[in-house]
């Protein structure tokens, strides 16, 4: 590996920022690598520019879902042919799920998402509640309101991130969706009764909020169908949504169903 795209790629991972190497690994140009991720310019080639444009093209799209795999081209980057088989590798740091509200499901639902893989973020603005006592798991507790926090880190969420909120309270979760909306994050849910579901969508229509993307976005009743009733078991069911939306899989979401909820 030449020094250059070692030394980036070293200092990428260790900055914990997302980085993808491909290589060739089978056909012309065996071993030749080409190298992209987050504020590095492309470097290296795989002998052809435009199977460099279009392995570049697919190491992106492996680093957002945070995968790896050997992906086959043609000698110029053709589809659906095998002359050249590239092993796509990502360096991707945790996915980041950040819990809005700190309340009684909170802890439960840190606990779940850690053992998925999660860096977790507490946010609450009640300084007595939201203490790293409460939470231990919690890879940071922050004291501050949702949508002030979400203005500081909301541009570094991608499709890997979850966004969850659990306040229950009107003067929290709407600016809190409404910053979340503005980012990239992959999951976005609020929990609350339907009625109180309802009611937050009445305020953030009457804030000028797009509905549309509201629809499209937004999982609210928080988490799938599973008839839960402890924290942990919602815990799951909210888990088990981000997965389900991850992934693109059809699942008994509460936001599209109707009758008692966890």
């Amino acid at each position: 590996m030449p020094d250059s795209i070692y030394d980036l790629w070293h200092a990428a991972v260790t900055d914990h920022r997302p980085v993808a190497l491909a290589t060739v690994v089978e056909g012309p140009g065996t071993g030749s690598k080409v190298l992209v991720g987050d504020g590095i310019e492309p470097v290296g080639t795989l002998g052809n520019p435009d199977l460099d444009r279009v392995v570049l093209r697919d190491a992106v799209g492996e680093l957002a879902a945070g995968t790896s795999g050997v992906r086959h081209y043609g000698a110029h980057g053709e589809a659906r042919e095998d002359t050249v088989s590239v092993f796509i590798e990502t360096f991707a740091p945790p996915p980041h799920m950040l819990i809005f509200g700190a309340v009684d499901f909170t802890a439960a639902l840190v606990r779940v998402a850690k053992v998925m893989g999660y860096r977790v973020t507490v946010c609450d603005a009640r300084e007595v509640f939201a203490t790293k006592k409460r939470f231990p798991q919690a890879d940071e507790v922050v004291v501050d309101w949702p949508h002030r926090h979400l203005a500081g880190v909301g541009g570094s969420l991608g499709p890997r991130d979850a966004v969850c909120v659990l306040t229950h309270d009107h003067k929290f979760d709407v600016p809190a969706i409404k910053a979340a909306l503005d980012t990239q994050v992959g999951y976005l849910g609020a929990m609350g009764s339907r009625r109180t579901c309802a009611e937050r969508l009445e305020r953030l229509e009457a804030d000028g909020v797009d509905m549309e993307a509201v629809r499209a976005r937004l999982h609210a009743p928080i988490g799938l169908d599973l008839g839960g009733r402890t924290p942990e078991e919602t815990a799951v069911a909210i888990c088990a949504e981000i997965i389900a939306a991850r992934t693109g899989r059809p699942s008994a979401s509460l936001s599209t169903t109707d009758g008692a909820i966890h």
